[in-house]
């Protein structure tokens, strides 16, 4: 990585994380004893399903939103989750209390197939039932993304084939998101802007994206990407409160002509966009982001699951 590079998912050093409890299959265990076996699915297919939430003031936010993304991901492939909904919310609640977790906790939740008898795909194989983990981090956005933003360049990846692998589903399997984050990488940004089959704004390699033009907000049909529950959530916020919000096509050239642009995603909410393709975005004003910023923040404390 470029020695200026920065993530989205770039967060303030914790010395807590050093010791954190990691949920496998019903058990806690410290983080270097915590293992899945080599024949694991997830680890020899990617074959496998994760929700990455929030936890803020001792409640997660927009529970149900992600369950829903989760357990309809989970039922497309075939993947037994094992747990309802009430029994996955007390395993969170086990693995949050066990680290005194209570706010600015980042939790990725994975789901794989299981271990399986023999090195090959076929689902058949794993006859253990599902692999459940959930690592919980002492986890908060560097603070400087806020003011630097985040500097995107176009890559050849496409993402969003649905007859191949589609983009809805948020699998163990990334690897056209990695390429895409090293083609931008090697182009000198931070991560990458992907375009959908047909040559359209899309999303990038680890968020959804949005523009603001004239006052209006812009992000893309939502055919080619993750369904993501910021994306939504920011454009609930936009219909609820008068701001004109467009799911559409739009080429490249929009974008670079935007007044802002922004990425959305469970771990930075919303994260400014400073340059596209070396462009600078707009004037660097960010009237727009900020206001949604302050309405999203409303939104997370309005609508919660407690641990």
């Amino acid at each position: 990585m470029h020695k200026d590079s920065h993530t989205t998912h770039d967060a303030s050093e914790d010395a807590r994380n050093r010791d954190i409890k990691i949920y496998v299959n019903g058990e806690l265990f410290h983080r270097d004893e915590a293992k899945v076996s080599v024949y694991d699915s997830g680890f020899m297919l990617g074959d496998g399903m994760w929700e990455g939430m929030r936890l803020y003031n001792g409640k997660w936010a927009f529970f149900e939103e992600h369950m829903d993304r989760f357990y309809e991901a989970c039922k497309a492939v075939s993947l037994d989750v094992g747990l309802d909904r009430n029994s996955m919310l007390e395993a969170l609640t086990m693995t949050a209390q066990a680290n005194g977790m209570t706010t600015d906790v980042h939790c990725r939740l994975m789901l794989t197939r299981g271990t399986k008898t023999k090195p090959f795909q076929h689902p058949s194989l794993s006859h253990s039932g599902p692999t459940l983990v959930i690592i919980m981090e002492h986890s908060k956005p560097v603070t400087e993304l806020q003011s630097r933003g985040i500097r995107l360049a176009t890559v050849p990846q496409v993402r969003g084939l649905p007859m191949s692998q589609d983009a809805k589903y948020n699998s163990h399997s990334k690897l056209n998101c990695v390429i895409a984050c090293l083609q931008a990488e090697q182009a000198g940004a931070d991560e990458a802007l992907m375009l959908d089959p047909h040559g359209f704004v899309n999303t990038t390699n680890a968020c959804n994206f949005f523009i603001v033009r004239k006052g209006e907000v812009w992000t893309s049909t939502g055919d080619y990407c993750m369904n993501g529950v910021t994306r939504q959530k920011v454009i609930d916020i936009c219909r609820e409160n008068d701001i004109p919000v467009y799911e559409r096509n739009y080429s490249v050239v929009d974008a670079y002509g935007a007044d802002e642009a922004f990425l959305t995603g469970t771990f930075g909410a919303q994260t400014p966009v400073a340059e596209i393709d070396g462009k600078l975005v707009g004037d660097g004003s960010r009237d727009m982001i900020t206001r949604i910023q302050r309405l999203y923040k409303a939104a997370v404390a309005n609508n919660t699951t407690t641990v």
